[in-house]
């Protein structure tokens, strides 16, 4: 989708505002040549201020982003674009995000087990002083998992760091019966609607190129 001014963006200084080594993967899959810089925006928003989930993880997003911006600027660095995401599991209404212990991690598991539950990744995109914001959801099915299983995903350690308790391209990946929606957003960045933010932004300078 974005070869027609890929050779644009060779030429930019394209940052994720995230320490993930899953989102750069997925960037760099599709050409891009990013670096990495994690925000340090205290993820500290109240999610019952926001009138919906998407709200929610796009103004996290944004702050990600924002966050990073201004700190590369100061220290005389001028990112051409700047790209963050927020990722959240819902279930009941009720957010999930990283288990803050083992424990917290056994009880999401368990809830999810069995069941259908909603992802929202909020993405926003940041390129001198254009701003574009956007969320996606996607339906997840989880197969029962007994105990055991879930004791035994635990004990490696990858529920830790993923909000919701699993990472889907990892080990996780073997309780989900079913996708409804992008994969790409269940990862933690929708790339078909990434690309088209992406080219929307850049295609004005094919004619100049």
């Amino acid at each position: 989708m974005l070869h027609p001014v890929m050779h644009i963006l060779k030429q930019k200084n394209i940052v994720l505002a995230s320490g993930s080594p899953r989102r750069k993967e997925l960037v760099e899959n599709i050409g891009l040549k990013v670096s990495l810089c994690p925000s340090l925006f205290e993820e500290n928003l109240d999610p019952k201020s926001y009138n919906s989930f998407s709200e929610f993880v796009e103004e996290t997003a944004l702050q990600k982003v924002l966050e990073v911006d201004d700190r590369l600027k100061k220290q005389g660095h001028k990112p051409d674009v700047v790209i963050g995401a927020d990722t959240m599991v819902t279930l009941d209404g009720e957010l999930f995000g990283k288990p803050t212990s083992e424990k917290e991690a056994f009880e999401m598991l368990t809830r999810l087990s069995g069941r259908s539950h909603t992802v929202y990744t909020g993405v926003v995109v940041k390129s001198f002083e254009k701003v574009v914001k956007f969320t996606e959801k996607t339906n997840v099915v989880f197969g029962k998992m007994d105990k055991e299983q879930i004791l035994g995903y635990i004990s490696t350690g990858e529920p830790m760091d993923k909000a919701g308790g699993y990472g889907i391209q990892g080990v996780g990946g073997t309780f989900v019966e079913r996708v409804e929606g992008d994969y790409f957003t269940v990862v933690g960045l929708p790339l078909y609607r990434l690309c088209s933010v992406i080219y929307d932004m850049f295609k004005h300078q094919l004619n100049k190129s």
